[in-house]
């Protein structure tokens, strides 16, 4: 079992910078495919970003190039530095642990989110 919890997230001025983590507890993350991903109210959620257990990483396009993905092994935290923020940034984000263990299993987790709002 994997309890994950977001943090960083709140109020930015447009053009501003926030950095969100994913503490875990329970495993080692580094079993873990980690990806961020965001939800607007009403919207489906929406992948952000990827990082694997051997440190590829992989973002949507409307974030590559401000956003960066990142893992601390010694603090079992996965962190989400956002850059160059837009309003259309604004959403809750949400941290996901998935590893496969069998062709039939896998362990999937998230966080319970963070809520980001970039505006003036």
């Amino acid at each position: 079992q994997v309890q994950l919890v977001e943090s960083g997230g709140g109020l930015v001025q447009p053009g501003g910078s926030l950095r969100l983590s994913c503490a875990a507890s329970g495993s080692i993350l580094t079993f873990y495919v980690i990806r961020w991903y965001r939800q607007v109210r009403g919207e489906q959620r929406v992948l952000v970003a990827t990082i694997t257990s051997t440190g590829f990483t992989n973002y949507a396009g409307s974030v590559k190039g401000r956003f960066t993905i990142s893992r601390d092994n010694a603090k079992n935290t996965v962190y989400l530095q956002m850059n160059s923020l837009k309003p259309e940034d604004t959403a809750v984000y949400y941290c996901n642990a998935y590893r496969t263990v069998s062709s039939s299993s896998q362990n999937d987790y998230w966080g319970q989110g963070t809520q980001v709002t970039v505006s003036s």
